[in-house]
């Protein structure tokens, strides 16, 4: 088994914790932990280790499903690697408990570009075909992913709304995909993770039907990434099997995550959702106009990532986003990490003040590229 470097990781180590300015965080700024009760009691394991049973039936009932069909994970980066361990290569097979048989084989189809995780997991596991979305819409095919389906498919992967381009697909084509996934007998998994903060957000994918997987956390729509707090949502036989994986990697989630979620979960969350869908509308706005101002270009996003055209005068994202971090300590992220080499994702969900002196201080690099520019400085003008 072998796994790449995770390259937007490696890139944010770089950077990240030198820099006045995060400009490429792709959540929600994060909530303050006064407006929580902060006091779990005794601190033991969550038990049972798959979660607390009255709140994973609360989450289950989101999707139409029981306690049983839901596993509360350390954020979504879990609940993806444990759906990946029990649906791929030799990791998946017959449950042992029931003999229930989960449909597994060697072979995953990814939609591109996406979060490195979604793809470079499935291929330490096994064999991925990737069908590429193309700018500037970014649409997706159910046809495309019709034709990248085998035999050996398992799962099918796509993240929606997506990152780094933020295109949310419609209804109809995530259950064209679905249909997919069930005539191969396959599961379509999908990452909801930026799902709640669209106006309308449409129905998750395990709602489909019993070859739906929706994996999410209340890292990037809430603004609660410390908590580390997530779930698989899914057939049981899924979800049984990745609690068996789960026993050897975290064993139950966070204590302090699950007492905070139960709160976030509750009559609290309809205020969080409300104020983080108007501070990322406030902020897309603003990125938005700034998009206009320097002439460049995006799908206009649903979340909090954006995925921009690099401007006149570089080379590539790489050595634009290098350019804007080492003069002016703003940290963005270059498009090649997600293979496109042509843009650069930006983030906008946090505090809208800083936001504002980001994308100044990304302005005074581009226009210092600008033509006439270097002219201009020699005279004094600005």
């Amino acid at each position: 088994m072998r796994i790449d470097p995770f390259g937007l990781e490696r890139w944010f180590a770089e950077y990240e914790h030198e820099a006045d300015i995060m400009l490429a965080e792709s959540g929600v700024r994060s909530l303050d932990a006064s407006r929580f009760d902060l006091d779990p009691g005794r601190l033991g394991y969550v038990i049972p280790t798959n979660g607390d049973p009255e709140l994973r039936a609360a989450v289950g009932d989101r999707y139409g499903l029981s306690a049983d069909e839901v596993l509360f994970t350390c954020g979504t980066q879990e609940a993806n690697f444990l759906a990946f361990l029990s649906l791929l290569g030799d990791h998946g097979g017959v449950g042992e408990r029931d003999g229930d048989e989960i449909g597994t084989g060697t072979h995953a189809v990814v939609v591109t570009p996406t979060y490195q995780a979604l793809h470079a997991v499935p291929e330490a596991f096994g064999e991925v075909t990737r069908v590429e979305l193309e700018p500037p819409t970014w649409e997706l095919d159910p046809n495309a992913i019709a034709e990248a389906v085998r035999d050996d498919t398992a799962v099918i992967v796509v993240n929606n709304p997506n990152n780094p381009t933020g295109r949310y697909y419609d209804e109809d084509v995530m259950r064209a995909v679905y249909d997919v996934a069930v005539d191969r007998d396959a599961y379509l998994l999908c990452d909801e993770v930026y799902r709640l903060l669209a106006e309308e957000p449409q129905p998750p994918v395990a709602s489909f039907g019993g070859h739906g997987i929706s994996t999410t956390s209340l890292t990037k729509a809430y603004g609660l990434a410390g908590l580390r707090f997530g779930w698989i949502a899914g057939p049981e036989a899924v979800v049984d099997r990745a609690w068996r994986w789960k026993d050897y990697t975290t064993i139950s989630p966070s204590l302090f995550g699950q007492h905070v979620a139960e709160q976030a979960l509750g009559r609290r969350e309809p205020r969080i959702l409300a104020e983080n869908r108007e501070h990322a509308a406030t902020n897309r706005a603003l990125v938005a106009d700034w998009i206009d101002r320097h002439g460049l270009d995006w799908y206009d996003p649903v979340g909090v990532n954006g995925f921009v055209t690099v401007p006149d005068g570089f080379d590539d994202a790489e050595s634009f986003c290098r350019a804007v971090v080492e003069t002016e300590s703003v940290v963005l992220a270059p498009g090649g990490l997600f293979g496109f080499p042509d843009r650069f994702r930006i983030g906008f969900g946090l505090p809208t003040e800083e936001l504002e002196e980001g994308l100044d201080r990304v302005s005074r690099v581009i226009e210092s590229t600008a033509p006439g520019a270097a002219d201009r400085d020699a005279e004094g003008g600005t």
